[in-house]
């Protein structure tokens, strides 16, 4: 039986990363190999285990002011990935960009409009990156803040999948 002490994640291609044993041929928890700074958004149980989604390490996008990055951590009983996703913070178009698959997955959003099952994810995202401040907050209670901020409340929310390659 193996003890719980250091991990090292090993990236992978696509983002994912697998628990490789540490100097001292020993494994780290799960729980053990969350960082520090990492936002919970969402955690739930299943038979095979605990699996949850969190967001770390905001940036902003050099070539566009309203743009961030954030990492997502996505993490299941068999192990973590690591996603990088883009937003857009202006209040004229505010987005969140993602990878699936061969497709780049464009979600236009609306803070401070409702929040359903489809979209609290998307809108839990969008505030860890853009305003950091309100991370880890239920976005339906976030309609006075996104008001105060420029968010007109009403805009069309849509989901658009374009080829990553484009012929």
């Amino acid at each position: 039986m193996l003890g719980a002490a250091a991990l090292v994640l090993l990236p992978l291609a696509g983002g994912s990363a697998v628990a490789q044993p540490g100097p001292d041929a020993s494994f780290r928890t799960s729980a053990e190999q969350r960082p520090a700074d990492l936002v919970v958004l969402r955690r739930w149980s299943t038979m095979a285990g605990e699996s949850l989604i969190g967001v770390r390490d905001v940036k902003p996008d050099p070539r566009d002011p309203t743009a961030r990055t954030i990492v997502l951590w996505l993490e299941s009983p068999t192990g973590v990935q690591l996603v990088v996703d883009t937003l857009r913070c202006s209040p004229e178009a505010p987005m969140r960009l993602t990878l699936k698959g061969n497709n780049l997955e464009i979600r236009e959003l609306n803070p401070g409009g409702q929040i359903t099952s489809a979209n609290r994810l998307d809108h839990q995202i969008w505030w860890a990156a853009c305003y950091p401040a309100q991370a880890g907050k239920d976005p339906a209670q976030l309609a006075a803040v996104a008001r105060k901020l420029g968010y007109p409340g009403n805009l069309r929310e849509q989901q658009q999948l374009v080829p990553r390659h484009p012929r």
